[in-house]
């Protein structure tokens, strides 16, 4: 018996009634692409993401599985807080995040660990590498830049540092940060050159992020004896606390694969997975195409999760926040997420509606595991 989250990173389904308060009015991630590429998600629909209540888009006939949408309790519009409040932590403080410039204090402090740093301000990492890569194996200073999440990235090249030394950068970083400042998460971004001479970004990256304040809903399942694995980012996310075992993916393609061999795998347990490529491969750069293309291909994806599902297993798809690529914003947007839901032993759809909390998702998850397959 499993409990199966698939978190489709950055898919939102209409802005919430306090989007004004992050500058999000008018986002809708999901109903604005269909607004700009007339496409369908056949699957997805027939397990009733198109139901859901205030989409406006073309009901399914027939729908198999149950369907909602989730309203955000916590503060905050990122990765780590969607992911937490699933699993039972509510984020009520802010934290400190650089939508320009890093502050001088976090640099300076950031220095003292680390040594002399160059670029030091929000920047795009692929972006950011190219402008910068030559001079960082010059002076061998790391890249020092932030995203629009509480986040402080650190990039080197493979050739200037190893995987291990940057890894030990980042976390003397985490360190730090843990005892002057307020920053939810270290990220290592090693990159190196190509055939062409291009700098590229390797696939060794590594998440350096604040622990939970409290036990998770992935505790109590290992807690209640079953098991949990993460894949993708998820292991990162909650500094592995709560953690069976952890598959890290580099893209949709690999996790997905990945899922599909654990579903088929015999153990109770929750397989709990980021997908990661709608947020950070195409909405924060506001690639449409990009962004519709990855839909797509979980779509067509996602019978074989079905058809791999046994009869006492449960399947939510769902997402941790929105990122419209429509919009002139590169930034996540508060939005309600998507709860779409199905075993193969439901016997009719049902309409959750408006569900208050993310927390629902990893409820539903680890009550189906302990109430033997039933919710």
């Amino acid at each position: 018996m499993k409990s199966i989250i698939l978190v489709l990173d950055g898919f939102g389904v209409g802005e919430t009634p306090d989007a004004n308060k992050f500058g999000d009015v008018g986002s809708n991630t999901y109903v604005n692409l269909k607004k700009q590429r007339d496409f369908c998600l056949n699957n997805l629909r027939k397990l009733g993401l198109d139901n859901i209540d205030g989409l406006n888009v073309s009901h399914c006939e027939n729908v198999i599985g149950y369907y909602g949408k989730l309203k955000e309790r916590s503060i905050n519009k990122d990765t780590l807080t969607g992911h937490w409040e699933m699993m039972g932590v509510e984020t009520h403080k802010v934290y400190q995040a650089f939508p320009n410039k890093i502050d001088d204090d976090v640099v300076s402090a950031v220095q003292q660990e680390i040594g002399q740093t160059i670029c030091n301000h929000s920047a795009s990492g692929t972006q950011i590498i190219v402008e910068l890569g030559q001079e960082h194996i010059e002076t061998k200073k790391p890249i020092l830049y932030s995203s629009q999440d509480s986040v402080l990235q650190i990039a080197t090249h493979k050739s200037v540092y190893s995987i291990e030394q940057l890894y030990e950068m980042c976390h003397k970083v985490r360190e730090r940060m843990n005892k002057d400042f307020n920053i939810q998460r270290i990220i290592a971004r090693p990159f190196d050159t190509n055939e062409a001479g291009e700098f590229y970004r390797t696939k060794e990256r590594k998440d350096f992020a604040i622990n939970p304040p409290h036990k998770t809903t992935l505790d109590k399942a290992i807690e209640a004896g079953f098991k949990v694995v993460g894949v993708g980012k998820i292991a990162e996310i909650f500094n592995f606390n709560g953690i069976s075992e952890s598959f890290k993916t580099t893209n949709n393609v690999e996790s997905l694969d990945k899922t599909l061999e654990l579903v088929k795998s015999n153990f109770d347990g929750l397989i709990f997975v980021n997908l990661i490529d709608t947020d950070m491969l195409f909405g924060h750069r506001n690639d449409i195409d990009g962004y519709v293309g990855a839909l797509k291909y979980f779509d067509e994806f996602l019978p074989k999760i079905l058809d791999a599902m046994g009869k006492d297993d449960l399947l939510i798809i769902t997402g941790d926040h929105g990122n419209d690529p429509t919009t002139p914003s590169t930034d996540h947007s508060r939005e309600y997420t998507p709860c779409v839901m199905y075993s193969p032993s439901f016997e009719v759809s049902k309409n959750l509606g408006i569900i208050d909390g993310f927390k629902f998702v990893g409820d539903s998850a680890l009550s189906w595991l302990t109430n033997g397959g039933k919710l």
